[in-house]
């Protein structure tokens, strides 16, 4: 196979054209190389570059990225990555140059997370929901539920910017208590039991300040220790969206 340099120079009448260089010629038989006409040199290759680069002008700027999805079961893995999203959109510094370079009267995008999931990591639940509260503070986040919003998905879903949250006509919705499986003496037990009823707390908690629910409305719902369905229309009743699309 050949390689081909090509050189650009400017004839008289302002045009650019290409002249040849000298190839080389490589046969793959035995890594034996044919000796042909010399390759360019690394200096003749870097002011190829350094002329293109000057013809073309520099690169267009990054743009500020919004949109990201978490379609799957809430668990460590899926929360680093919804995290590390959030971290990047939301950034203060970046939200703020961001802004400055658009014309005057228009507004950054909102950041866009599309949401499916069956529930999962009360914990993982927790990290995602706390890192959508600081990202607030800099963007607005409009959460779009698809397909199933259930368990630790309810939170995460009401979690979006009021106003923003959306969910589309059949994604079915549902909301439990804490569930957790756990082994040892009984007072390891008690403690564990402790523990599960601060996490369900809290849930409440967060679930009251995001949603029309009040706390006697959701404390009525987990004691039914079963699963509560909710179609599309009833979360937006219950404000744990703000419209079925």
């Amino acid at each position: 196979m050949s390689f081909i340099f090509k050189e650009f120079i400017y004839n008289k009448g302002g045009q650019m054209k290409f002249t040849k260089k000298k190839t080389k010629t490589i046969i793959d038989e035995g890594n034996k190389e044919k000796e042909g006409e010399d390759l360019p040199t690394q200096e003749d290759v870097e002011a190829a570059k350094d002329m293109l680069a000057a013809m073309m002008g520099p690169p267009p700027e990054e743009e500020m990225p919004s949109t990201f999805m978490m379609y799957g079961d809430v668990n460590e893995e899926r929360a680093a990555d919804i995290v590390s999203a959030l971290l990047l959109l939301g950034d203060k510094k970046r939200v703020k140059k961001a802004q400055d370079k658009l014309p005057e009267g228009e507004e950054l995008d909102d950041i866009t997370f599309y949401l499916s999931t069956y529930g999962g990591s009360a914990d993982d639940m927790m990290a995602i929901y706390d890192m959508m509260r600081l990202t607030k503070l800099n963007r607005d986040i409009e959460v779009i539920g698809m397909g199933k919003i259930m368990s630790a998905g309810t939170l995460i879903l009401a979690g979006g910017t009021r106003g923003k949250r959306k969910i589309m006509k059949n994604c079915r919705v549902m909301i439990h208590a804490v569930s957790a499986g756990s082994m040892g003496t009984i007072h390891n037990l008690q403690n564990e039991m402790e523990e599960i009823q601060n996490i369900q707390d809290s849930y409440i908690a967060a679930l009251c300040k995001e949603t029309l629910l009040t706390k006697r409305q959701l404390k009525k719902m987990l004691d039914q220790k079963v699963n509560v369905y909710l179609t599309a229309e009833e979360a937006v009743e219950y404000g744990l969206a703000d419209e079925v699309i």
